[in-house]
């Protein structure tokens, strides 16, 4: 499966990195790329619970504000 998030708050290759690093360290998560100039993230991934979790944990870095 494939999920867009909108991503607010990523100024620079740092955020993508980061970002694209906790997403997937979740379980079930294959891969997840994001594009700075589009403020956005695809994650591919095994189940809609997954999508969940990668929000939670990107907003839990205190920096972002994610929406589907």
């Amino acid at each position: 499966m494939k999920t867009i998030l909108k991503i607010k708050g990523m100024h620079c290759a740092s955020c993508k990195a980061l970002i694209e690093d906790v997403c997937k360290d979740v379980q079930g998560v294959e891969a997840c790329n994001v594009d700075l100039k589009e403020e956005k993230a695809v994650l591919v991934h095994k189940t809609p619970n997954e999508v969940k979790k990668a929000k939670q944990e990107i907003e839990a870095l205190g920096r972002y504000k994610v929406t589907l």
